[in-house]
């Protein structure tokens, strides 16, 4: 079976504060990637992650580092772009995380595996360069022989140069990096 992992699909990082054209644009792809893989898997949760922040953002180390207030728990921005929102259902996972990595993703991923044995491990989402790398590394350390993709079309990066360093060090670290929507 194949689990995926949908990483910070939310409104700030599509089209609010952190948000930018790549983005939006992976937003899109992400939600038709979505709707194929639940037609494939219908019994399988999908597993999102939040970037959740609380109003004390500004004094953290990830805060001084990046000055840019986003994804505050209730938020507007905090909440999932709608057009994966339309998508999500209730047997999904949500995973909200403070920092870049969810350190129990892993633990999520193998709830939703349910006892099943674990063929791959998808990941799309933003961004490439920050949460989607430090997700797929935590996983890749967690189920170090089961392959893990990258769906580069469905997800984007801070700047397109970053977004394909990201892809570049991944692919390093033994992942596969697929360029197609399915």
């Amino acid at each position: 079976m194949k689990i995926l992992a949908v990483i910070d699909l939310q409104k700030d990082f599509t089209t609010g504060a952190l948000g930018n054209v790549e983005c939006d644009a992976a937003a899109a792809r992400a939600a038709e990637r979505i709707k194929a893989y639940k037609a494939e898997y219908p019994d399988t949760p999908v597993i999102f992650t939040l970037d959740t922040h609380s109003e004390n953002y500004l004094d953290t180390q990830e805060g001084k580092n990046l000055p840019v207030v986003h994804c505050i728990k209730g938020s507007d921005g905090w909440q999932l772009d709608e057009r994966i929102a339309a998508v999500k259902d209730d047997k999904d996972i949500m995973v909200e995380k403070v920092t870049f990595g969810a350190i129990d993703l892993p633990e999520k991923i193998r709830a939703a595996a349910a006892g099943r044995s674990i063929d791959e491990i998808e990941f799309i989402g933003v961004c490439t360069d920050i949460c989607v790398i430090s997700n797929a590394m935590l996983t890749k350390a967690a189920f170090p022989e089961v392959p893990i993709v990258i769906n580069s079309a469905c997800c984007a990066g801070v700047t397109p140069e970053s977004h394909e360093n990201a892809l570049s060090a991944m692919a390093v670290c033994q992942m596969k990096i697929e360029r197609q929507v399915d």
